[in-house]
């Protein structure tokens, strides 16, 4: 995945409804134009790196790029997990990522539980590399220093 690290942009949508209500892992989403802009060579799967919510502070995060086989979508989506207790919701407001390493393929679940557990896996697993200096470096790269009124894919 010669695109990573890869960084975008753009405004938080409203997502499924599930990430918060059936997994308690809530997640902030990005349009159909951000996740169609894509590189080719990010493929779906499970990702790590650095996430911030306008100005705001930079967070550690995974996220999710793909149809989500357990639910059954009919539209690619990428669906952002910040680590990090926000006070309430987000929506409308841009969010910044800096995805910097491939954790896993998407897969299905044979049971919610089981879905659950991966994605709290994928937090840990992501949680320790990103502590790594190649990886560290980044939560302070200028992306998530410039102004953040644009919306863009890339750099």
């Amino acid at each position: 995945m010669r695109s990573l690290p890869y960084f975008c942009r753009g405004q938080v949508v409203r997502g499924f409804g599930r990430g918060s209500k059936q997994l308690g892992i809530p997640t902030a989403n990005f349009p159909e134009q951000i996740v169609d802009n894509l590189p080719a060579d990010v493929s779906t799967g499970i990702y790590y790196g650095w996430a911030s919510v306008g100005s705001g502070d930079v967070h550690k995060m995974v996220v999710s790029i793909g149809w989500n086989p357990y639910y059954k979508n009919m539209k690619k989506s990428m669906e952002t997990h910040i680590i990090h207790t926000f006070e309430e919701d987000f929506y409308g407001e841009i969010l910044n990522v800096a995805i910097v390493g491939y954790l896993r393929p998407e897969k299905n679940f044979d049971s919610l539980e089981s879905l659950i557990s991966a994605i709290q896996g994928d937090i840990e697993e992501a949680k320790k590399r990103l502590d790594l200096p190649e990886h560290l470096k980044l939560k302070d790269d200028n992306f998530f220093q410039v102004s953040k009124s644009k919306i863009m894919n890339g750099h």
